[in-house]
């Protein structure tokens, strides 16, 4: 799994370099056929007092792309609901992978008596 931590307008600490990490965990423990990842955090800074810190990710996997954005005031609180967003729809693309056909009652070979 390639993983690229980057920052706009602002450093990436080691602090928050490992909080990432430790986040991602969580969805690659979900599905390891993770081939990408990509974490870009940064800070608009709308008006003067008010500043939004703002979390993305995209994921490749074997067949898509998933991207998530999430805003907030406080970065720890924009990087915990995208592990969220993004640990649903790892967990929704896992389940479309999956078959879920059932064979048909008609073509089940009946028990021998």
């Amino acid at each position: 799994m390639n993983l690229t931590i980057s920052g706009h307008h602002l450093d990436v600490t080691p602090a928050l370099r490992e909080y990432v990490l430790t986040k991602l965990d969580r969805v690659t423990r979900h599905f390891d056929q993770v081939v990408d990842v990509n974490v870009l955090l940064s800070v608009e800074k709308l008006k003067e007092k008010e500043r939004r810190q703002k979390a993305e990710v995209t994921l490749h996997v074997k067949g898509r792309d998933i991207f998530v954005e999430q805003s907030h005031e406080d970065l720890y609180a924009a990087i915990d609901q995208l592990m969220d967003k993004l640990d649903r729809q790892v967990c929704r693309h896992k389940d479309k992978l999956q078959n879920h056909h059932h064979v048909a009652g008609k073509r089940m070979e009946l028990p021998a008596n």
